[in-house]
Protein backbone atom coordinates (compact mmCIF):
# COMPACT_ATOMS: atom_id res chain seq x y z
CA UNK A 1 0.00 0.00 0.00
CA UNK A 2 1.59 3.26 -1.12
CA UNK A 3 1.26 6.24 1.19
CA UNK A 4 1.29 9.58 -0.63
CA UNK A 5 1.89 13.03 0.81
CA UNK A 6 -1.91 13.54 0.91
CA UNK A 7 -4.40 11.97 3.27
CA UNK A 8 -5.01 8.24 2.84
CA UNK A 9 -7.81 7.47 0.38
CA UNK A 10 -10.19 6.58 3.19
CA UNK A 11 -13.83 7.14 4.07
CA UNK A 12 -12.59 9.83 6.44
CA UNK A 13 -10.77 11.76 3.73
CA UNK A 14 -13.80 11.48 1.44
CA UNK A 15 -16.10 12.86 4.15
CA UNK A 16 -13.77 15.34 5.84
CA UNK A 17 -14.77 18.91 6.56
CA UNK A 18 -13.38 21.73 4.37
CA UNK A 19 -10.01 22.81 5.69
CA UNK A 20 -7.19 25.14 4.64
CA UNK A 21 -3.75 24.10 3.51
CA UNK A 22 -0.90 25.29 5.69
CA UNK A 23 2.19 26.66 3.90
CA UNK A 24 5.45 24.76 4.09
CA UNK A 25 8.22 26.27 6.17
CA UNK A 26 10.46 28.77 4.38
CA UNK A 27 13.25 30.84 5.87
CA UNK A 28 14.31 31.20 9.49
CA UNK A 29 11.82 31.45 12.36
CA UNK A 30 11.88 31.33 16.13
CA UNK A 31 9.43 30.28 18.83
CA UNK A 32 9.36 29.24 22.46
CA UNK A 33 8.48 25.69 21.38
CA UNK A 34 8.86 23.74 18.14
CA UNK A 35 6.66 20.67 17.77
CA UNK A 36 7.36 17.96 15.19
CA UNK A 37 4.27 16.02 14.17
CA UNK A 38 0.80 17.21 13.13
CA UNK A 39 -1.34 14.49 14.68
CA UNK A 40 -3.33 14.58 17.90
CA UNK A 41 -0.23 14.65 20.12
CA UNK A 42 1.34 17.61 18.37
CA UNK A 43 -1.89 19.53 17.89
CA UNK A 44 -3.03 19.16 21.48
CA UNK A 45 0.37 19.98 22.89
CA UNK A 46 0.33 23.11 20.73
CA UNK A 47 -3.14 24.06 22.00
CA UNK A 48 -2.18 23.52 25.63
CA UNK A 49 1.01 25.60 25.28
CA UNK A 50 -0.64 28.41 23.31
CA UNK A 51 -3.39 28.65 25.92
CA UNK A 52 -0.61 29.13 28.48
CA UNK A 53 0.91 32.00 26.50
CA UNK A 54 3.86 30.31 24.76
CA UNK A 55 4.67 30.84 21.07
CA UNK A 56 4.57 27.60 19.08
CA UNK A 57 5.58 26.43 15.60
CA UNK A 58 4.35 23.00 14.50
CA UNK A 59 5.97 21.11 11.60
CA UNK A 60 4.17 18.29 9.80
CA UNK A 61 5.99 16.26 7.13
CA UNK A 62 2.81 15.73 5.10
CA UNK A 63 -0.74 16.87 6.00
CA UNK A 64 -2.33 17.58 9.36
CA UNK A 65 -3.81 14.29 10.56
CA UNK A 66 -1.99 12.31 7.84
CA UNK A 67 -0.95 9.45 10.14
CA UNK A 68 -2.93 7.45 12.68
CA UNK A 69 -4.82 10.54 13.86
CA UNK A 70 -6.66 10.73 10.54
CA UNK A 71 -6.98 7.00 9.80
CA UNK A 72 -7.88 5.23 13.05
CA UNK A 73 -11.07 3.42 14.00
CA UNK A 74 -12.54 6.50 15.64
CA UNK A 75 -13.06 4.75 18.97
CA UNK A 76 -12.79 7.00 22.01
CA UNK A 77 -12.23 4.57 24.89
CA UNK A 78 -11.36 5.17 28.53
CA UNK A 79 -7.96 4.19 29.88
CA UNK A 80 -4.27 4.39 29.06
CA UNK A 81 -1.93 1.45 28.83
CA UNK A 82 -2.46 -2.26 29.34
CA UNK A 83 -1.95 -4.16 32.59
CA UNK A 84 -1.04 -1.12 34.66
CA UNK A 85 -0.35 -3.28 37.74
CA UNK A 86 2.99 -4.18 36.13
CA UNK A 87 4.17 -0.69 37.13
CA UNK A 88 3.52 -1.14 40.87
CA UNK A 89 7.24 -1.69 41.65
CA UNK A 90 8.09 1.61 39.94
CA UNK A 91 5.12 3.83 40.79
CA UNK A 92 3.55 2.25 43.85
CA UNK A 93 -0.16 1.67 44.41
CA UNK A 94 -1.15 5.33 44.43
CA UNK A 95 0.91 6.01 41.31
CA UNK A 96 -0.89 3.25 39.41
CA UNK A 97 -4.26 4.57 40.62
CA UNK A 98 -3.24 8.01 39.35
CA UNK A 99 -2.53 6.53 35.92
CA UNK A 100 -5.96 4.91 35.94
CA UNK A 101 -7.64 8.19 36.90
CA UNK A 102 -5.77 10.01 34.14
CA UNK A 103 -7.04 7.38 31.72
CA UNK A 104 -10.55 8.57 32.57
CA UNK A 105 -9.58 12.24 32.38
CA UNK A 106 -8.19 11.65 28.89
CA UNK A 107 -11.68 11.08 27.46
CA UNK A 108 -12.98 14.14 29.28
CA UNK A 109 -10.30 16.28 27.63
CA UNK A 110 -11.64 15.24 24.21
CA UNK A 111 -15.22 15.82 25.35
CA UNK A 112 -14.42 19.31 26.62
CA UNK A 113 -12.38 20.31 23.58
CA UNK A 114 -15.09 19.23 21.15
CA UNK A 115 -17.84 20.97 23.13
CA UNK A 116 -15.92 24.17 23.86
CA UNK A 117 -14.85 24.72 20.26
CA UNK A 118 -17.92 23.17 18.56
CA UNK A 119 -15.77 20.74 16.54
CA UNK A 120 -18.03 18.88 14.11
CA UNK A 121 -16.66 15.33 14.34
CA UNK A 122 -19.82 13.18 14.77
CA UNK A 123 -19.06 12.47 18.44
CA UNK A 124 -21.45 9.83 19.84
CA UNK A 125 -21.43 8.27 23.31
CA UNK A 126 -21.67 4.55 23.97
CA UNK A 127 -19.11 1.76 23.77
CA UNK A 128 -19.12 -1.96 24.53
CA UNK A 129 -16.26 -4.34 25.27
CA UNK A 130 -17.18 -7.71 23.77
CA UNK A 131 -16.41 -11.03 25.46
CA UNK A 132 -15.39 -13.96 23.27
CA UNK A 133 -15.12 -16.27 26.32
CA UNK A 134 -16.97 -16.52 29.67
CA UNK A 135 -13.75 -15.71 31.53
CA UNK A 136 -13.62 -12.36 29.75
CA UNK A 137 -17.11 -11.52 30.96
CA UNK A 138 -15.96 -12.26 34.52
CA UNK A 139 -13.04 -9.90 33.94
CA UNK A 140 -15.47 -7.19 32.83
CA UNK A 141 -17.27 -7.41 36.17
CA UNK A 142 -13.96 -6.81 37.96
CA UNK A 143 -13.16 -3.92 35.59
CA UNK A 144 -16.50 -2.29 36.35
CA UNK A 145 -15.85 -2.48 40.09
CA UNK A 146 -12.39 -0.97 39.64
CA UNK A 147 -13.83 1.91 37.60
CA UNK A 148 -16.49 2.60 40.22
CA UNK A 149 -13.81 2.63 42.94
CA UNK A 150 -12.01 5.32 40.94
CA UNK A 151 -15.14 7.48 40.97
CA UNK A 152 -16.13 6.82 37.35
CA UNK A 153 -19.28 8.88 36.83
CA UNK A 154 -20.69 7.27 33.68
CA UNK A 155 -23.07 4.35 33.33
CA UNK A 156 -21.47 0.89 33.28
CA UNK A 157 -23.61 -2.17 32.54
CA UNK A 158 -22.75 -5.84 32.15
CA UNK A 159 -24.54 -7.46 29.21
CA UNK A 160 -25.36 -11.13 29.68
CA UNK A 161 -25.35 -13.67 26.80
CA UNK A 162 -29.11 -13.55 26.30
CA UNK A 163 -29.10 -9.78 25.90
CA UNK A 164 -26.19 -9.41 23.48
CA UNK A 165 -28.43 -8.79 20.47
CA UNK A 166 -29.49 -5.53 22.10
CA UNK A 167 -25.91 -4.34 21.50
CA UNK A 168 -24.66 -6.21 18.43
CA UNK A 169 -26.53 -8.27 15.84
CA UNK A 170 -24.10 -11.19 15.93
CA UNK A 171 -23.96 -14.58 17.64
CA UNK A 172 -20.19 -14.37 18.08
CA UNK A 173 -20.06 -13.03 21.65
CA UNK A 174 -20.93 -14.33 25.12
CA UNK A 175 -21.35 -11.00 26.88
CA UNK A 176 -20.14 -7.44 27.13
CA UNK A 177 -19.52 -4.36 29.26
CA UNK A 178 -21.35 -1.22 28.17
CA UNK A 179 -19.63 2.07 29.00
CA UNK A 180 -21.60 5.23 28.30
CA UNK A 181 -18.58 7.42 29.04
CA UNK A 182 -16.72 6.16 25.98
CA UNK A 183 -17.83 6.45 22.37
CA UNK A 184 -16.81 7.13 18.79
CA UNK A 185 -16.16 9.98 16.36
CA UNK A 186 -14.81 11.02 12.94
CA UNK A 187 -11.07 11.09 13.70
CA UNK A 188 -9.84 13.18 10.77
CA UNK A 189 -12.46 15.85 11.39
CA UNK A 190 -11.37 15.95 15.03
CA UNK A 191 -7.75 16.55 13.97
CA UNK A 192 -8.71 19.19 11.44
CA UNK A 193 -10.94 20.91 13.97
CA UNK A 194 -8.13 20.97 16.50
CA UNK A 195 -5.77 22.40 13.88
CA UNK A 196 -8.25 25.25 13.42
CA UNK A 197 -8.32 25.80 17.19
CA UNK A 198 -4.52 25.89 17.30
CA UNK A 199 -4.40 28.41 14.44
CA UNK A 200 -6.87 30.69 16.20
CA UNK A 201 -4.64 30.58 19.27
CA UNK A 202 -1.67 31.77 17.21
CA UNK A 203 0.12 28.48 16.59
CA UNK A 204 2.04 28.58 13.30
CA UNK A 205 1.24 25.35 11.43
CA UNK A 206 3.38 24.18 8.51
CA UNK A 207 2.54 21.16 6.34
CA UNK A 208 4.83 19.43 3.81
CA UNK A 209 7.71 20.43 6.11
CA UNK A 210 9.62 17.25 6.86
CA UNK A 211 12.40 17.68 9.41
CA UNK A 212 15.75 16.76 7.92
CA UNK A 213 18.07 17.48 10.86
CA UNK A 214 17.99 18.57 14.48
CA UNK A 215 20.84 20.45 16.13
CA UNK A 216 20.49 19.92 19.86
CA UNK A 217 21.59 22.37 22.52
CA UNK A 218 20.20 25.06 24.85
CA UNK A 219 18.58 26.49 21.73
CA UNK A 220 17.37 23.74 19.41
CA UNK A 221 17.68 24.22 15.65
CA UNK A 222 15.15 22.25 13.59
CA UNK A 223 15.92 22.07 9.87
CA UNK A 224 13.59 21.38 6.94
CA UNK A 225 14.38 21.42 3.23
CA UNK A 226 13.72 25.14 2.96
CA UNK A 227 13.50 26.42 6.50
CA UNK A 228 14.86 26.55 10.03
CA UNK A 229 13.18 26.91 13.43
CA UNK A 230 15.06 28.04 16.52
CA UNK A 231 13.37 27.21 19.83
CA UNK A 232 14.12 26.85 23.51
CA UNK A 233 12.10 23.63 23.66
CA UNK A 234 11.46 20.81 21.19
CA UNK A 235 8.60 18.30 21.32
CA UNK A 236 8.77 15.16 19.16
CA UNK A 237 5.34 13.69 18.37
CA UNK A 238 6.12 11.38 15.46
CA UNK A 239 4.91 8.08 16.97
CA UNK A 240 4.87 5.23 14.40
CA UNK A 241 6.22 7.53 11.67
CA UNK A 242 9.37 8.44 13.56
CA UNK A 243 11.73 7.29 10.75
CA UNK A 244 14.70 7.43 13.16
CA UNK A 245 14.55 11.21 13.44
CA UNK A 246 15.84 10.53 16.94
CA UNK A 247 17.25 7.01 17.17
CA UNK A 248 16.90 6.78 20.94
CA UNK A 249 13.14 7.30 20.67
CA UNK A 250 12.71 5.41 17.41
CA UNK A 251 14.02 2.21 18.97
CA UNK A 252 11.34 2.31 21.68
CA UNK A 253 8.29 2.35 19.41
CA UNK A 254 7.27 -0.34 16.94
CA UNK A 255 5.06 0.55 13.96
CA UNK A 256 2.20 -1.94 13.62
CA UNK A 257 -0.29 -1.97 10.76
CA UNK A 258 -4.03 -1.74 11.36
CA UNK A 259 -6.66 -1.87 8.61
CA UNK A 260 -10.24 -0.75 8.07
CA UNK A 261 -12.94 -1.30 5.47
CA UNK A 262 -16.12 0.75 5.07
CA UNK A 263 -19.28 -0.66 3.56
CA UNK A 264 -21.66 1.13 1.26
CA UNK A 265 -24.39 3.09 3.12
CA UNK A 266 -26.68 0.48 4.66
CA UNK A 267 -29.63 2.69 5.52
CA UNK A 268 -30.62 3.40 9.09
CA UNK A 269 -32.80 0.33 9.57
CA UNK A 270 -30.23 -2.20 8.40
CA UNK A 271 -27.40 -0.43 10.19
CA UNK A 272 -29.31 -0.55 13.48
CA UNK A 273 -29.80 -4.29 13.05
CA UNK A 274 -26.03 -4.58 13.31
CA UNK A 275 -25.48 -2.11 16.16
CA UNK A 276 -28.90 -1.30 17.64
CA UNK A 277 -27.59 1.36 20.04
CA UNK A 278 -25.03 2.88 17.66
CA UNK A 279 -22.15 1.95 19.97
CA UNK A 280 -18.52 1.42 19.11
CA UNK A 281 -17.45 -2.12 20.02
CA UNK A 282 -14.23 -4.08 20.34
CA UNK A 283 -13.46 -7.71 21.19
CA UNK A 284 -10.66 -8.96 23.43
CA UNK A 285 -8.49 -11.02 21.06
CA UNK A 286 -4.87 -10.17 20.26
CA UNK A 287 -5.82 -9.74 16.59
CA UNK A 288 -8.89 -7.82 17.67
CA UNK A 289 -11.94 -6.73 15.69
CA UNK A 290 -13.27 -3.21 16.28
CA UNK A 291 -16.19 -1.65 14.49
CA UNK A 292 -18.88 1.03 14.57
CA UNK A 293 -21.35 2.89 12.39
CA UNK A 294 -20.58 6.12 10.56
CA UNK A 295 -22.93 9.10 10.55
CA UNK A 296 -24.22 8.02 7.12
CA UNK A 297 -24.93 4.43 8.27
CA UNK A 298 -21.91 2.60 6.93
CA UNK A 299 -20.23 -0.14 8.93
CA UNK A 300 -16.58 0.71 9.57
CA UNK A 301 -14.83 -2.56 10.41
CA UNK A 302 -11.19 -2.70 11.47
CA UNK A 303 -8.51 -4.74 13.13
CA UNK A 304 -5.89 -7.30 12.07
CA UNK A 305 -2.90 -5.69 13.76
CA UNK A 306 0.24 -6.53 11.74
CA UNK A 307 3.75 -6.48 13.21
CA UNK A 308 5.51 -7.67 10.08
CA UNK A 309 5.78 -4.14 8.55
CA UNK A 310 4.16 -5.48 5.36
CA UNK A 311 0.64 -4.39 4.38
CA UNK A 312 -1.85 -6.79 2.77
CA UNK A 313 -1.90 -6.44 -1.01
CA UNK A 314 -5.69 -6.17 -0.98
CA UNK A 315 -7.11 -4.88 2.29
CA UNK A 316 -10.71 -5.66 1.33
CA UNK A 317 -9.85 -9.27 0.46
CA UNK A 318 -8.03 -9.56 3.76
CA UNK A 319 -10.64 -7.89 5.99
CA UNK A 320 -13.94 -8.92 4.39
CA UNK A 321 -13.77 -12.56 5.64
CA UNK A 322 -13.24 -11.24 9.17
CA UNK A 323 -16.29 -9.00 8.81
CA UNK A 324 -18.41 -11.91 7.53
CA UNK A 325 -17.47 -14.07 10.51
CA UNK A 326 -19.16 -11.45 12.67
CA UNK A 327 -21.95 -10.44 10.29
CA UNK A 328 -22.61 -13.19 7.71
CA UNK A 329 -25.78 -11.31 6.80
CA UNK A 330 -23.61 -8.72 5.00
CA UNK A 331 -22.44 -11.09 2.26
CA UNK A 332 -24.28 -9.03 -0.37
CA UNK A 333 -22.88 -5.66 0.77
CA UNK A 334 -20.38 -3.65 -1.28
CA UNK A 335 -17.16 -2.37 0.28
CA UNK A 336 -16.64 1.26 -0.74
CA UNK A 337 -13.37 2.11 1.04
CA UNK A 338 -10.29 0.29 2.27
CA UNK A 339 -7.29 1.80 4.03
CA UNK A 340 -4.68 1.23 6.69
CA UNK A 341 -1.86 2.83 8.55
CA UNK A 342 0.59 2.46 11.39
CA UNK A 343 -0.03 2.69 15.12
CA UNK A 344 2.87 2.91 17.57
CA UNK A 345 3.38 0.23 20.21
CA UNK A 346 5.89 0.16 23.06
CA UNK A 347 7.23 -2.95 24.74
CA UNK A 348 5.23 -2.39 27.94
CA UNK A 349 2.11 -0.95 26.25
CA UNK A 350 2.17 2.30 28.29
CA UNK A 351 2.22 5.60 26.39
CA UNK A 352 5.73 7.05 26.41
CA UNK A 353 5.52 10.62 27.70
CA UNK A 354 8.78 12.13 28.88
CA UNK A 355 11.93 14.02 27.99
CA UNK A 356 15.39 12.98 26.92
CA UNK A 357 17.85 12.56 29.77
CA UNK A 358 20.65 13.77 27.50
CA UNK A 359 18.65 16.76 26.23
CA UNK A 360 16.36 18.09 28.99
CA UNK A 361 14.73 20.63 26.65
CA UNK A 362 13.54 17.84 24.31
CA UNK A 363 10.18 16.29 25.19
CA UNK A 364 8.28 13.49 23.47
CA UNK A 365 4.99 11.58 23.35
CA UNK A 366 4.48 8.32 21.46
CA UNK A 367 3.49 4.61 21.56
CA UNK A 368 -0.22 4.68 22.43
CA UNK A 369 -0.82 1.00 21.58
CA UNK A 370 -4.28 1.50 20.12
CA UNK A 371 -5.65 3.98 22.70
CA UNK A 372 -4.37 7.03 20.88
CA UNK A 373 -7.56 9.04 20.44
CA UNK A 374 -7.79 9.74 24.15
CA UNK A 375 -4.19 9.18 25.32
CA UNK A 376 -2.78 11.73 22.86
CA UNK A 377 -5.00 14.39 24.37
CA UNK A 378 -3.79 13.48 27.85
CA UNK A 379 -0.20 13.63 26.59
CA UNK A 380 -0.80 17.14 25.27
CA UNK A 381 -2.21 18.21 28.64
CA UNK A 382 0.76 16.76 30.58
CA UNK A 383 3.33 18.25 28.20
CA UNK A 384 1.61 21.61 28.41
CA UNK A 385 1.73 21.50 32.20
CA UNK A 386 5.38 20.45 32.34
CA UNK A 387 6.82 22.75 29.65
CA UNK A 388 4.97 25.81 30.93
CA UNK A 389 6.15 25.12 34.46
CA UNK A 390 2.57 25.00 35.68
CA UNK A 391 3.11 21.61 37.30
CA UNK A 392 5.18 18.54 36.51
CA UNK A 393 4.08 15.88 39.01
CA UNK A 394 1.67 14.13 36.62
CA UNK A 395 4.16 14.32 33.76
CA UNK A 396 6.88 12.97 36.06
CA UNK A 397 4.74 9.94 36.87
CA UNK A 398 4.77 8.88 33.22
CA UNK A 399 8.40 9.91 32.75
CA UNK A 400 9.44 7.71 35.67
CA UNK A 401 8.48 4.49 33.86
CA UNK A 402 11.41 2.95 31.93
CA UNK A 403 10.68 1.95 28.34
CA UNK A 404 12.83 -0.84 26.87
CA UNK A 405 14.36 -0.49 23.44
CA UNK A 406 13.19 -3.22 21.08
CA UNK A 407 16.02 -5.71 20.46
CA UNK A 408 17.57 -6.46 17.12
CA UNK A 409 17.70 -2.96 15.67
CA UNK A 410 15.42 -1.56 12.98
CA UNK A 411 15.51 -4.65 10.75
CA UNK A 412 14.88 -7.30 13.41
CA UNK A 413 12.48 -5.75 15.92
CA UNK A 414 9.36 -6.25 13.79
CA UNK A 415 9.99 -9.98 13.04
CA UNK A 416 10.82 -10.65 16.69
CA UNK A 417 7.65 -9.00 17.93
CA UNK A 418 5.60 -10.78 15.26
CA UNK A 419 6.84 -14.09 16.69
CA UNK A 420 5.95 -12.95 20.19
CA UNK A 421 2.42 -11.98 19.17
CA UNK A 422 1.99 -15.35 17.42
CA UNK A 423 2.64 -16.98 20.81
CA UNK A 424 -0.14 -14.89 22.38
CA UNK A 425 -2.54 -15.82 19.58
CA UNK A 426 -1.77 -19.53 20.14
CA UNK A 427 -2.55 -19.05 23.84
CA UNK A 428 -6.02 -17.77 22.91
CA UNK A 429 -6.77 -21.16 21.35
CA UNK A 430 -6.12 -23.02 24.60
Amino acid sequence: MVHSAQHAASYYAASSAPHPDHAFLQGEHSADVCIVGGGYSGLNTAIELAERGLSVILLEARKIGWGASGRNGGQLIRGVGHGLEQFLPVLGEEGVRSLKRMGLEAVDIVRERVERHAIACDLRWGYCDLANKPAELEGFAEEAETLRSLGYRHELRLVQPGDMHSVVGSDRYVGGLVDMGSGHLHPLNLALGEAAVASRLGVRLHEQSEVTRIDYGPQVKVHTAQGLVRARTLVLCCNAYHNDLNRELGGKVLPAGSYIIATEPLGEERARQLLPQNMAVCDQRVALDYYRLSADHRLLFGGACHYSSRDPRDITAYMRPKLLKVFPQLADVRIDYQWGGMIGIGANRLPQIGRLASQPNVYYAQAYAGHGVNATHLAGRLLGEAISGQQSGRFDLFAKVPHPTFPGGKLMRSPLLALGMLWYRLKELV
